[in-house]
């Protein structure tokens, strides 16, 4: 029997119907829509104060930075500043101010004031430690702790601070080109009600976020169509001993 060599033809199967027939190539003749860079919103918080160390109430009382926050501040200076902002907009107490001085060299902007970036005015409460505020209203205080400040009496509400917060951003992305980025320097609590406002997401939901840390910040950029997100929160920048 004869045998077959290793290097036979295999049988072929059958012919596939497509094979030899011409292909049409379709080109896409629509116009490409360019994709601008995104224009973002950089919002700092200041630098410690003592208050921020004793844990006492600020709200819109006045204190100054203490050691620790220049330090924090002159720390945070170069780190915002490799973000490019054209412009820099901050709350006019004294602790975003002093902040923004530090930016301001780093960056060579000159800060522009806005009693609208203030941090939430908490009425009576203003200037309570934690422990004087939990001794006098222990229910209400609890409800402070986990980011509900509505019902402190004298203070204002989510939604003043969110209205007039997110007016400010509204004005500073309306000056940015195309890859522009507007840095604001103000405070915690009223950086996280703008900020979701801005996002367009319940009030609610700032509580969901952890507090921001002193000289921390929050990127949100611009995307396709208009729209805005959250690239980053909490970011920081080591102080250098």
């Amino acid at each position: 029997m004869a045998r077959l060599s290793d290097h036979s033809a295999p049988r072929r199967g059958p012919r596939p119907p497509w094979l030899g027939r011409r292909v049409a190539v379709v080109r896409d003749e629509r116009p490409r829509i360019e994709t601008l860079p995104a224009r973002r919103l950089v919002l700092l918080r200041h630098g410690r104060t003592e208050w921020n160390a004793r844990k006492r109430v600020q709200g819109q009382l006045d204190p100054d930075l203490d050691e620790t926050g220049h330090a924090q501040a002159q720390a945070v200076g170069p780190a915002v500043a490799a973000l490019a902002p054209v412009t820099l907009l901050c709350s006019d107490l004294a602790r975003a101010r002093q902040t923004a001085d530090h930016v301001a060299r780093a960056t060579g902007l000159t800060p522009s004031y806005d009693e609208r970036l203030r941090e939430y005015h908490l009425g009576e409460r203003q200037g309570l430690t934690h422990d004087e505020y939990a001794v006098l209203e222990p229910e209400e205080f609890t409800r402070f702790r986990a980011g509900d400040w509505d019902d402190v009496p004298g203070a204002e509400t989510r939604a003043q601070v969110a209205d007039r917060f997110s007016a400010v951003l509204k004005e500073a992305a309306a000056t940015l080109g195309a890859g522009e980025t507007a840095l604001v320097v103000a405070h915690g609590a009223a950086i996280r009600t703008g900020m979701v406002h801005w996002l367009g997401w319940p009030l609610e939901q700032a509580a969901d976020f952890r507090a921001l840390g002193n000289c921390c910040w929050v990127e949100l950029d611009e995307r396709p169509g208009g729209r805005w997100a959250l690239a980053a929160y909490n970011r920081t920048a080591p102080v250098v001993e």
